[in-house]
Formats: C-alpha cells, sequence, structure tokens
C-alpha cells in the first residue's frame, strides 16, 4: 500500500514549520491522534508515525523564521 504525500503551502502550516496530522481532508474513519509534523528541517519534509502520510513543502514556498 503506497502511502500519500501532501503539499503544504507555508499558509498551511499550524504553527512555526509544523503541519497537523490527521488534516482536515482525511476521513474520520482513518483518523488518529493529532500530531504535529516538523517541516523545518532540511528536505521540508516529515512523515506521520501513526498512518504514514509525508507533508513537504511545496517547491518556492518560504518557512517565516520570525514572530
Amino acid at each position: 500500500m503506497s502511502q500519500a504525500v501532501i503539499e503544504v503551502s507555508a499558509q498551511d502550516l499550524q504553527g512555526p514549520g509544523v503541519v497537523a496530522c490527521p488534516n482536515p481532508k482525511m476521513a474520520l474513519w482513518s483518523s488518529h491522534p493529532k500530531v504535529y509534523i516538523d517541516l523545518t528541517h532540511e528536505g521540508h519534509s516529515g512523515r506521520c508515525p501513526y498512518c504514514g502520510t509525508e507533508y513537504k513543502l511545496k517547491a518556492g514556498e518560504v518557512l517565516s523564521h520570525g514572530h
């Protein structure tokens, strides 16, 4: 079974460099506890430890580093 890869924009982030999984587009039956995936490291991608969904920052998107 291949896992989903979801490209996110900087506006999709729920905090400084993080995105939440499950995301709002996932079916309720496939929910798991909410976790935050850190996209701030090199490569700007991360994988959910529960469902294996990979989140990656879209090409050309920039993470803000200030308040």
